[in-house]
């Protein structure tokens, strides 16, 4: 069985408690953010050196590294809208199809160290970019594709809940 796309709109993470993982969005602020997502790299690290991490459990389901594969991306993807917002007024979000990028990326093949290496690059920078954001520059606006408004604050939140809801997901 093939992965099943998920279509659902996680916008709802930025305002309430995610049942699933249990991430509360709560007073998370853009100044939270970049300690937070420093803090799950030795969990995905971990993650990345268990023997079977390749093997699914379900073929619906990711491996753990293909969801390390996935969030690796996730950050440069934040990363990247983090920075439209605090130089451009209300910026649109490019789409960015998750399991498209999973299957040209071949994801599920790749090498858990490389990843490893890319997530904590990745992790690190889009860390710094959350550090720097100002208080003033916390209610900047963009806009998904989709029709959806973020602030720096919701985003900041809606990323930090992808990172730790996978880090659930995989047991990390």
């Amino acid at each position: 069985m093939a992965i099943i796309p998920d279509t659902k709109d996680w916008t709802w993470v930025t305002e309430r408690p995610c049942t699933d993982c249990g991430f509360d969005p709560t007073g998370v602020t853009p100044g939270q953010v970049g300690s937070a997502v420093r803090e799950t790299i030795p969990r995905w690290q971990s993650v990345l050196g268990r023997p079977q991490v390749a093997e699914r459990s379900n073929e619906s389901i990711w491996s753990g590294l293909e969801y390390a594969a996935h969030v690796r991306d996730v950050c440069k993807v934040f990363e990247d809208r983090l920075a439209l917002m605090l130089s451009r007024n209300n910026p649109n979000f490019a789409d960015w199809n998750q399991d498209a990028a999973a299957i040209e990326n071949d994801y599920g093949r790749q090498d858990p160290r490389e990843v490893s290496q890319e997530l904590e690059h990745a992790a690190l920078s889009v860390s710094a970019a959350f550090d720097a954001v100002v208080v003033d520059q916390w209610e900047r606006q963009g806009v998904r594709s989709n029709g959806s408004i973020f602030t720096v604050t919701s985003l900041g939140a809606y990323f930090l809940h992808d990172v730790l809801h996978h880090l659930h997901d995989v047991n990390g």
